[in-house]
C-alpha cells in the first residue's frame, strides 16, 4: 500500500511542479483543462466500457453502492450539523459539506485501488463512483449547493446527470455484461489503449488543482470539521457497513479505501456555479489530500 502511495504521490508531484514551473507557457488552468476534458469525455469513459463489460456484476455491485450511499448520507447530515454548531454562514456551510460528504474516488482512488488490488481494484473503483458517489453528487449535491448558494437564480438542472460521458459509458457496459454480448477483441485492445491514459492524466491533473494561497490559512476553522468526517467517519462508516453486509477481502478493503479518499475536486464546480465559498472547498480539497496519504495506510489495515 505504502509503495503504491508513493506512485501516485510522485505523479501529484509532476502536477504540483508543473503549477510553479509553467514550461512552455503553459498555465497550470490550462494545462489541467485540457487534461481532464480528455479524461472526462474520451480516455474514462473508454475504461468504464472495458472494465464493467467484463466485471463480474451481482451482489456484491448492490452491496458496493449501499455502503457508498450509505457513506455519503451520514457524512452529508453530520457535517451539516457540524456546521450549524460552528456557526458558519451559508455558503462556507454548503462548500464543507460538499467537501466533507463526497470522495475523489475517481481522479485518486481509482489510481490508487488498481496499484493495490489491480484489475479487481479498478472495477471496485468504477462501481463505487458512477453507482452511487456521481448520482447522488448530481443530485443530493446539486441540492445542497442550490440550497446554501448566494445566487437566487441558480436552479437545479437534471439534465446534467444525462451528460455525463462515464455513466452512459457504464450504462452501455452494463446492458453488454447482463445480456453476455461478446467482447470484440480489436474492440478491446482499442479501450484498452485509451484506458492506459487514465491514471497518469488524472494524477497529474489532480497535482495540477492542488494550490494553498492566503485566503486558505484564514478558512482553515472552517476546515477541521471536513477533515474529521471526510478522513475519519466516512471510512469508519463504511467499514461497519462492509462488515455488517459481510463484505471481506479486498472487497472490504476496496470500498474503505474508496471512503476514505480526500474530498473530490469536481465539487469546485458546484461552488462556482451556486455560489457557494470556493476557497473553503479548494483548501479542503488541498488539506484532505495531503492528510489522507497518512490516514489511507490507516484504513488499508483496520479493513
Amino acid at each position: 500500500m505504502f509503495e503504491a502511495l508513493l506512485q501516485m504521490a510522485g505523479l501529484i508531484l509532476c502536477g504540483v511542479i508543473w503549477r510553479r514551473l509553467a514550461p512552455g507557457g503553459q498555465d497550470a488552468k490550462t494545462t489541467r483543462t485540457a487534461l481532464t476534458g480528455l479524461v472526462y469525455y474520451l480516455f474514462l469513459p473508454a475504461l468504464v466500457l472495458l472494465v464493467l463489460w467484463q466485471a463480474p456484476l451481482g451482489g456484491d455491485s448492490l452491496r458496493i453502492a449501499l455502503v457508498a450511499g450509505v457513506g455519503v448520507i451520514v457524512s452529508l447530515l453530520v457535517i451539516g450539523w457540524l456546521c450549524r454548531v460552528c456557526g458558519l454562514d451559508q455558503g462556507t456551510r454548503g462548500a464543507a459539506m460538499l467537501a466533507a460528504a463526497f470522495p475523489n474516488a475517481t481522479y485518486l482512488g481509482l489510481p490508487v485501488l488498481e496499484a493495490t488490488f489491480g484489475k479487481e481494484g479498478r472495477s471496485i473503483a468504477i462501481q463505487y463512483d458512477l453507482f452511487a458517489c456521481t448520482p447522488l453528487l448530481l443530485t443530493l449535491g446539486t441540492w445542497v449547493a442550490v440550497r446554501h448558494g448566494i445566487r437566487s437564480r441558480a436552479k437545479m438542472n437534471w439534465s446534467e446527470l444525462l451528460r455525463v460521458p462515464a455513466l452512459w459509458a457504464a450504462v452501455v457496459a452494463v446492458v453488454c455484461n447482463l445480456l453476455a454480448v461478446p467482447f470484440p477483441s480489436l474492440l478491446q485492445q482499442w479501450l484498452q489503449t485509451l484506458a492506459n491514459g487514465v491514471v497518469p492524466l488524472m494524477l497529474i491533473s489532480l497535482g495540477l488543482s492542488l494550490t494553498i494561497k492566503q485566503e486558505h490559512f484564514r478558512e482553515m476553522r472552517s476546515i477541521y470539521p471536513v477533515l474529521g468526517v471526510k478522513l475519519i467517519l466516512m471510512p469508519a462508516v463504511v467499514l461497519a457497513m462492509s462488515t455488517f453486509l459481510a463484505m471481506s477481502g479486498t472487497l472490504k478493503q476496496g470500498v474503505v479505501l474508496e471512503a476514505a479518499m480526500p474530498s473530490m475536486v469536481i465539487g469546485m464546480v458546484l461552488c462556482d456555479r451556486y455560489g457557494l465559498n470556493t476557497a473553503v472547498y479548494a483548501a479542503a480539497v488541498t488539506v484532505t489530500t495531503a492528510v489522507s496519504f497518512f490516514t489511507l495506510e490507516m484504513w488499508f489495515r483496520l479493513a
